[in-house]
């Protein structure tokens, strides 16, 4: 039994007195330091928490001999006590001393034998202890390997990580050059865009003038064309009546001729007659110099017609050609105006 106020910590000074001293922290030198005070087994267990304390410490660990003769001290200080209360057992009751001796010494001899069988278990699991310790030391590299390369690892990845942001900005940089040049490109494309709808429309409205003044020209000379139409109209009318005229002339020439055949014997009549046709010969020399007049006219008018037909043929195919220049041209613009979701799209 151990003793009221008896601490870790008194058990603790004892030991480190004696190591001090160079003298082995045993049960029974402890107690001695206590003097003699404290049970054993306590000490013991005190001492035994101290090793290992000590040990988990990197401090000094106890050898095995130094265990075992710890062991075995301990267990011959239980033998002592037990031997000394078996004497006083048997100076108590001496009747009883060699029965009870030989009980004592049989349970001693099983006690010693539990003890050796103890000894062999605490031996094997100390040997378990040092193989798991030995295990645990091999985990423990094992770890130590796998946290430095781990360690690498982080740090390659860091290291790509940082060039994978350089790299992005570089990047980003590059697109906003592009944007920037895409941008000026979409203005200057805008630009030219604009300057030549501008010059189109231009053009476009100088064709439009070009096209309205052809037409304007066109109505002067289909108007005179039609003046030329009324005016060949009526000296084709003036022509065949004078025709007609002649051919009575004629006519009344050739009946004259036949009265004149029939009248020879009247002179008069005759005189007349011929007067009458010289007349008529001079009216039809008139008509003569009139046809011939009214037929160089005509063919003046057919001439003046068919040149002015020329240039009626000319300025319709000046206006076909401006009318197809004209649909090109519009054809060319809607080519070129861009559908309104492009333009939404580029905006």
């Amino acid at each position: 039994m151990a003793r009221s106020g008896l601490y870790k910590s008194d058990v603790k000074k004892a030991r480190d007195a004696l190591l001090v001293q160079g003298t082995h922290p045993s049960v029974d030198a402890v107690r001695v330091a206590l003097g003699n005070t404290g049970s054993k087994t306590t000490i013991h267990k005190y001492l035994k928490e101290l090793e290992e304390e000590d040990g988990g410490a990197g401090g000094r660990k106890a050898s095995i001999s130094d265990a075992l003769q710890d062991l075995v001290e301990r267990l011959a200080a239980r033998l002592q006590d037990e031997a000394q209360a078996q004497i006083d057992a048997l100076r108590t009751d001496h009747a009883d001393k060699e029965r009870r001796h030989t009980e004592a010494l049989t349970v001693a001899h099983q006690e010693v034998e539990q003890l050796r069988a103890q000894l062999q278990h605490l031996e094997t699991g100390l040997q378990q202890e040092r193989e798991a310790h030995g295990r645990t030391r091999d985990t423990l590299q094992q770890e130590t390997i796998a946290r430095h390369t781990a360690e690498q690892q982080a740090a390659d990845l860091q290291e790509r990580l940082a060039e994978n942001e350089a790299h992005r900005k570089s990047l980003e940089e590059k697109h906003r050059h592009a944007y920037e040049a895409l941008e000026h490109y979409r203005q200057s494309v805008k630009e030219q865009r604009d300057q030549d709808q501008r010059r189109h429309e231009q053009q476009l409205q100088q064709l439009q003038a070009d096209l309205r003044q052809a037409q304007q020209t066109i109505v002067v000379k289909q108007e005179e064309i039609t003046r030329l139409n009324q005016d060949g109209a009526r000296l084709i009318a003036e022509l065949t009546h004078t025709r007609q005229s002649l051919h009575d002339a004629q006519e009344h020439g050739r009946r004259t001729a036949q009265k004149l055949e029939q009248l020879q014997a009247v002179e008069q009549q005759n005189a007349a007659l011929a007067k009458q046709v010289a007349d008529q010969e001079v009216q039809e020399q008139a008509l003569r110099q009139q046809l011939a007049i009214a037929s160089e006219k005509s063919e003046h008018q057919s001439a003046q017609m068919r040149t002015l037909e020329l240039a009626l043929a000319q300025s319709q195919a000046k206006v076909e050609t401006q009318q197809g220049i004209l649909a090109e041209l519009r054809a060319y613009l809607d080519a070129r105006e861009p559908p309104k979701a492009g333009k939404n799209a580029a905006a």
